[in-house]
């Protein structure tokens, strides 16, 4: 087992990933059932909140149906296309494209402004790399297609305003 594997399986980083894919799971049950609906979560070590206008029932059967679903099998489930992993990733090899586009160039801003059509290719390529980047580093790093031990706990329903939220507490 490599130090990469030995770590991300470190009791508290196994259980942020497995959660963080019990949640994307969810995610993906509760859009097949309510398409169009804005919907958004984050995931803890101790389990994950679901964000949604929905009843915490729908979101404690769409919860439950995910686990399932991942236990089977369905590890695909766990990585999401709207995941802050994916948006991180895009930043960062933005932000290093820019940073590498203006290494060398001249301490006047014409000298700047010059090379700022290169610094946008770049740029559109490093976002262009992180769409399927993102979905890899959710895959291998900050998620978890399987859940093993992980169980449902319990749910906590709040509301805040206009916001809906469900609290999925986890075991395992």
């Amino acid at each position: 087992m490599s130090i990469t594997e030995q770590l991300l399986n470190t009791k508290p980083l196994s259980r942020i990933r497995r959660n963080h894919g019990l949640e994307h799971a969810t995610l993906h049950v509760l859009a097949n059932r309510h398409p169009g609906k804005r919907m958004a979560g984050y995931s803890d070590l101790s389990g994950f909140w679901i964000v949604a206008d929905l009843p915490g029932q729908e979101i404690k059967d769409a919860a439950d149906e995910a686990l399932q679903r991942l236990s089977q099998g369905e590890h695909k489930l766990a990585v999401h296309p709207n995941c802050g992993t994916n948006f991180a990733t895009a930043g960062s090899l933005a932000g290093l494209a820019g940073v590498f586009g203006m290494l060398g160039v001249g301490s006047r801003k014409r000298d700047k402004l010059e090379r700022l059509p290169m610094v946008a290719v770049l740029g559109t390529l490093a976002l262009i790399a992180a769409q399927p980047l993102g979905m890899k580093v959710q895959q291998y790093l900050t998620t978890s297609g399987n859940p093993g031990t992980l169980k449902i706990f319990k749910i906590n329903e709040t509301r805040r305003g206009r916001f809906q939220a469900c609290r999925i507490i986890t075991k395992g």
